[in-house]
């Protein structure tokens, strides 16, 4: 299983020449769009995991590809196949077995509307919660671990790794952050994170790592 990493919240899994791509947003100008993708999972319609103009573009590539996510992020794309997700749901898309958990996006402020949110477990190997910190309470080897946004801080982040405790991490939700920035959270979090024997791993976008 290859996972690929994009700017930002994106990244690509790959078994056996097939691809699940995983929340292309707006700020994800550098996927590479081949004629291999299966499925396309979005965990929530804001633009920075969700851009309809890069769903459209995907379609185009890939028609027998499913969309799979909340009802608020498919009704937005009503001409392309899809499948409509909650927690707790499970689904299947070529060799790519995903099963989804929370609910609820991580609250900003109490001033502020969220919505909702899941987190997705890819063939029980790799977990990505989203904008949350959902504990799907299952081992979890790889987790794509969000390190920035206005819905955390870094505190939270480390419990989080506590909580979940992954073989390995490699950062996501960081098109916010300068590079040289992303390299310091990947300093920070490993001193917690070696504690539970985890391997923080941070890539740029294009850079890949095997599960």
């Amino acid at each position: 299983m290859k996972i690929t990493k994009y700017e930002h919240a994106c990244f690509t899994v790959e078994i056996d020449g097939k691809v699940l791509v995983v929340d292309p947003g707006n700020f994800t100008k550098d996927l590479n769009i081949t004629d291999s993708v299966v499925g396309i999972v979005i965990t929530h319609p804001h633009a920075d995991h969700f851009d309809p103009a890069v769903i459209s573009d995907l379609f185009d590539k890939n028609p027998d590809s499913l969309l799979i996510s909340l009802s608020s992020v498919t009704d937005q794309m009503p001409n392309h196949a899809s499948k409509v997700v909650n927690p707790g749901d499970s689904v299947t898309a070529g060799p790519f077995n995903l099963s989804f958990f929370g609910g609820l996006h991580a609250p900003i402020h109490e001033t502020m509307q969220t919505g909702t949110n899941v987190g997705v477990m890819i063939n029980d190997t790799v977990y990505y919660p989203g904008d949350s910190f959902t504990v799907p309470e299952r081992p979890i080897e790889v987790l794509a671990l969000p390190v920035s946004g206005p819905w955390l801080k870094t505190g939270d982040v480390i419990d989080y790794i506590l909580a979940t405790k992954p073989k390995k991490a490699f950062l996501t939700h960081d098109g916010l952050n300068a590079d040289s920035g992303k390299h310091m959270y990947g300093q920070w979090l490993s001193g917690s994170a070696e504690k539970l024997g985890t391997d923080i791993i941070v890539l740029n976008p294009g850079q890949s790592i095997e599960a």
